[in-house]
């Protein structure tokens, strides 16, 4: 593998330029609202209404994930070759809303089960609300990234991220009740789906017309039963994530749960810029298979690959260096248990951007049903590997390395096919192991002997030269991929 050069077919080079930036930026604009607002919270509220409000949240958050049945990537997929493209969102959006009133009710079914607490149901009631909102925006975000105009939902994203920052401004003028809180924070989403509505959606699929597709008993089959493997994957990403909360909420304590959510916030941060980018790839790799263009969706993954690489190693390389100097100034020193616990997290990032991208490859070439069970082995794994240790230890550290474990066994699994596919094969696969395993321990070693804000900064600029130098050879050098065929959209 050339890890200096760099070949992207002109078309996805404007893709990526026109739908990834925007997206980067709007969701590190919103992350940083988010953020903002995530601080103050930990900052005005006591822990144990902080780890509730986490809690429920939790709850929600799972509820969203099987409320959207994971039909995100399908729906993507299908609207390229669908004929009439209002007729098949309408089916689609419709089913999102109805889906979105089931799941509330069992979000609030589920936490009177789980927690007896008067706190964390009331929580629940409020905050699960937003899973109705949530599918409604889910279908209109996928309709534009279908039709590459991210760059409307990015615009409703920065908007709602402010609004929420401004409210938790409120904080340090009126304080009030943490359910107080939840009921602004529902007021707001429903002003944003008001604008997903009026400002996100496509101008071709307007509600009037979306609204008159009637939803029978066929298309609940092929959207739902006959897909179930894409409510599998959808809910397992999610679920993946936070069932460590529930976890940790039974057997761990409330500040054990304020420190993971602490550490997770960070990492969610860093995912931002290749979920937003796979994004774009995945639509990419659909397109080459439906053309049949093998090599062109070869070339793709392997640079990919490489960029994802070089940005999983400074993701951690930066954490590893200045984890203890952010998490005190932002959260305060009550948090400073999470500092370690960081750490550990940030050890799947050096994997999470590749095993997305070999995900989204998988799925483009229609095995989701492998997708599914790699990823149910995962959750099987992590959920294991989580009780089994607290057996021994009941520490944090045994659901970040629990957490990790999994991934690297989802990672090898997922290599493993594409080694079968004729995607990639064993040497190469070997190499990154080995190569990673080197970058990694040497960089551990180093920094822990000298200054390690200095020692990242030398591995930052080393990475970028080579970065850099590999698009000017691209620029210089090579010749771009033939393109797939455009397709025709609304």
């Amino acid at each position: 593998m050339n890890w200096i050069s760099f070949k992207f077919p002109k078309s996805l080079k404007s893709s990526l330029v026109k739908n990834s930036l925007w997206g980067v930026i709007a969701n590190v604009l919103q992350t940083v609202f988010l953020s903002l607002f995530f601080v103050i919270m930990a900052r005005k509220f006591v822990s144990a209404d902080f780890a509730h409000f986490l809690i429920a949240s939790t709850i929600y958050q799972i509820m969203v994930a099987f409320s959207s049945m994971g039909l995100g990537q399908w729906f993507i997929r299908e609207f390229d070759q669908a004929i009439n493209k209002a007729d098949f969102f309408g089916k689609f959006l419709k089913i999102q809303t109805g889906l979105g009133v089931l799941f509330y009710a069992l979000n609030i079914a589920i936490a009177f089960i789980l927690y007896p607490n008067g706190q964390i149901r009331w929580l629940s009631i409020i905050l699960g609300s937003n899973i109705i909102f949530d599918n409604v925006i889910y279908a209109i975000k996928n309709l534009n990234i279908a039709e590459f105009k991210q760059k409307k939902t990015f615009i409703v994203l920065i908007i709602d991220g402010f609004l929420r920052l401004l409210l938790g401004c409120l904080l340090f003028l009126y304080p009030f009740s943490i359910l107080t809180l939840s009921v602004f924070l529902i007021i707001l989403r429903f002003l944003t789906l008001n604008l997903f509505i009026k400002v996100g959606s496509s101008n071709n699929m307007g509600l009037k017309i979306v609204w008159q597709s009637k939803v029978v008993w066929d298309d609940l089959k092929k959207q739902i039963l006959l897909n179930w493997q894409f409510v599998v994957i959808g809910s397992v990403s999610i679920i993946y994530w936070r069932i460590a909360n529930i976890i940790i909420s039974k057997m761990l304590t409330l500040q054990d749960v304020a420190n993971y959510e602490i550490s997770f916030r960070i990492f969610s941060i860093f995912m931002i810029l290749p979920v937003i980018i796979s994004a774009t790839i995945y639509s990419q790799f659909v397109k080459y298979y439906n053309s049949g263009n093998v090599e062109a969706q070869k070339k793709l993954y392997q640079n990919i690959l490489i960029i994802y690489t070089c940005f999983a190693m400074l993701s951690y390389t930066f954490v590893y260096s200045f984890a203890d100097v952010i998490l005190p100034f932002a959260f305060g020193k009550q948090y400073n248990g999470a500092i370690i616990g960081l750490k550990q997290m940030f050890l799947t990032m050096l994997i999470f951007p590749t095993v997305l991208l070999q995900a989204n490859l998988i799925v483009a070439i229609k095995f989701e049903k492998v997708d599914m069970w790699l990823n149910l082995l995962s959750l099987l794994l992590n959920v294991g590997g989580c009780f089994i240790g607290l057996l021994y230890f009941r520490t944090l550290s045994v659901i970040n390395y629990s957490v990790f474990i999994s991934f690297l066994i989802f990672h090898i699994c997922q290599n493993l096919f594409l080694i079968k596919k004729g995607v990639t094969n064993f040497k190469s696969c070997l190499g990154y192991y080995i190569f990673l395993l080197i970058i990694i321990s040497g960089y551990v070693f180093v920094a822990g002997r000298y200054n390690s804000h200095v020692v990242f900064s030398i591995f930052f600029s080393i990475t970028a030269i080579v970065l850099i130098t590999g698009f000017i050879r691209y620029q210089k050098d090579s010749q771009p991929l033939p393109d797939s065929p455009k397709t025709s959209l609304i």
